[in-house]
């Protein structure tokens, strides 16, 4: 199979199948995070959820710009990048604070 005879419909349809999967596991390891938080009242854990929420908030989101409000698909991606840069960095900070 030569990735340049690829059908579109079966590429959207798997992007969607992938995103929802990222959203709902991204959303499971952000729920679990922030109740460890909510237990422990620890300031790395909540902003360790607020870094898994932000990550996938941005994966989720560069599609739903696109198909939903006509974005460009560049803009979207941009998007997705910058949410996902600084939900990495909010993650690194909170492996970091003390």
């Amino acid at each position: 199979m030569s990735p340049h005879n690829t059908d579109p419909v079966t590429v959207m349809i798997a992007l969607a199948v992938v995103k929802t999967l990222i959203l709902v596991v991204g959303g499971a390891i952000t729920y679990f995070t922030f109740k460890a938080f909510r237990r422990t009242h620890r300031r790395e854990l909540g902003l360790l959820a607020l870094g898994f929420g932000t990550v996938t908030l941005g994966f989720v989101l560069a599609g739903l710009l696109f198909e939903m409000l006509e974005v460009t698909l560049a803009l979207g991606i941009l998007i997705e990048s910058l949410l996902v840069l600084g939900g990495f960095l909010i993650i690194a900070y909170s492996l970091y604070v003390d």
